[in-house]
């Protein structure tokens, strides 16, 4: 796929660029159009709920050290009102839109598209004075874009997803050179603009997952910094900085760099005709997405008459990759140091699900102040395994199964080929009208909820500014 020396075979990165541009002036399909909005409203919502939840510690962090920074206000803070220049405030709402890991997922390439590219259009978009409707075809370009990177780094034939193989956070990766593109069509960058963007973005990208794996806070700030760095490479190209035309393929470039081999097809087969947008899902529960089919198979379980109290023994059976996150170190798993960390074990959010519960399932609450010593005792008793089937589906879907020994001799088990929320089981728009409601009146009177939703809704038009928009977010004087 390199361009060849002395021919005008076009690269990858003036490929993408000129779809993007091709978004913003000829518009995107009506399923498309449809869609962004939901993303949007999903990130408000979950931006407004961070403010509220002394887990997101990554984010009060980003909004101090902003506030030292100092600069011209461009741009707003979600929830905060504060004014900053727009590279700061996209920092501190990515890190808001991702600290509660209740951001949406793509597959196969499991990342989070819209923690990174929706703050970053945002404040882009009111740094610029863009209007509402100009929102969409940058967003849903920059979400395209950041799929297809991610799925250019999983290897269908081996079943491995090379980011993650190499312990590098994809969402944040890819998601800086899809905000750039964002913040690039918003800042009227033609194609050539564009490709610069993406050059120097590229150069920007990082995010290390061991914090998954053995704690601290700084994943939460991975999106935020996506959404800073690709907001400050659209504003270095609109000024003259330039980027390799060949930054993507070439032999010191992107691939080389991240996965060492990358699958063409993935990047570029059906763009602008097949949307991976479209395939990015919905959380239904505030936890690491790995965890999803194993709290669905609980819920089910309870559902189904089962008394924790009867619990002698629990076995998670899950996609084999999926262990390093959510089961080891098992000593880290089954006792959390936090709860935010709980998040991310498989053992606990069973628990969570046995014995706590709320919004659609497990609610933010159930990963707030000191883990219960219930849950603690229970998770216990959970061993992870990995499980034939879920292996074979994964990365296209995220199954499990989950086998319960009762203190009475009795065996239950529960099995999910797709968890709640994914590709075969989507949330309904009434999960996700409900979903928004519950994060978003943790911090917004409820009087002033639908009116943030319709402002949301109706900033596909002309008549709703971003700056209009976010306003509604802030606190009540």
């Amino acid at each position: 796929m390199t361009a060849a020396a002395g021919t005008h075979e076009p690269t990858l990165s003036a490929r993408l660029a000129r779809f993007a541009v091709d978004c913003r002036d000829h518009g995107v399909p009506d399923a498309v159009r449809a869609d962004i909005p939901g993303r949007v409203l999903d990130i408000l919502g979950l931006a407004l709920a961070a403010h509220a939840d002394p887990g997101a510690e990554a984010a009060a962090a980003a909004l101090r050290s902003v506030r030292r920074w100092g600069g011209v206000g461009e741009a707003t803070v979600i929830g905060s009102g504060d004014r900053l220049p727009a590279p700061a405030a996209a920092l501190v709402n990515g890190v808001l839109a991702h600290s509660l890991d209740f951001d949406d997922t793509h597959l196969p390439s499991v990342l989070h598209p819209s923690a990174s590219v929706v703050p970053a259009a945002l404040a882009a978009a009111e740094a610029v004075g863009a209007g509402g409707a100009a929102l969409v075809p940058a967003v849903a370009a920059g979400i395209e874009v950041t799929n297809r990177l991610g799925m250019a780094g999983y290897l269908p034939e081996t079943g491995v997803n090379v980011y993650f193989e190499r312990g590098q956070h994809a969402t944040s990766i890819c998601g800086t050179i899809g905000a750039a593109v964002a913040a690039g069509l918003l800042h009227g960058l033609d194609a050539a603009g564009i490709g610069h963007a993406i050059g120097i973005a590229a150069s920007m990208g990082a995010g290390i997952l061991e914090a998954n794996r053995t704690g601290g806070s700084v994943k939460q700030a991975h999106c935020g910094w996506a959404a800073h760095a690709g907001v400050s490479a659209a504003v270095l190209a609109a000024d003259g900085l330039t980027g390799p035309p060949t930054v993507l393929e070439g032999r010191f470039g992107f691939f080389t760099a991240h996965t060492g081999d990358f699958t063409a097809d993935a990047l570029l087969g059906g763009l602008g005709t097949d949307w991976e947008v479209l395939r990015t899902v919905y959380k239904p529960y505030p936890s690491n997405h790995f965890t999803h089919p194993g709290v669905d198979c609980a819920l089910a379980l309870r559902a189904g008459g089962l008394d924790p109290a009867d619990v002698a023994e629990i076995e998670l059976g899950v996609a084999a990759p999926v262990l390093r996150t959510i089961a080891e170190p098992i000593a880290e798993k089954i006792r959390p140091r936090s709860a935010y960390h709980a998040k991310f074990s498989g053992p606990y959010t069973i628990a969570a699900a046995l014995l706590g519960g709320g919004g659609l399932g497990l609610s933010l609450d159930d990963f707030a102040g000191e883990l219960p010593a219930d849950r603690l005792a229970l998770a216990a008793r959970v061993r992870c395994v990995a499980d034939p089937r879920a292996s074979e589906l994964f990365p296209r879907a995220f199954a499990a199964v989950l086998r319960v020994w009762t203190r009475g001799g009795a065996v239950l088990e529960h099995r999910v080929d797709s968890s709640r929320g994914g590709p075969q089981h989507p949330l309904s728009a009434a999960d996700l009208a409900t979903k928004f409601q519950l994060n978003a009146e943790r911090a917004v009177a409820p009087e002033r909820i639908a009116a943030l939703r319709d402002a949301v809704l109706g900033a596909t038009g002309a008549g709703v500014t971003p700056s209009a928009l976010l306003a509604l977010t802030a606190p009540a004087a």
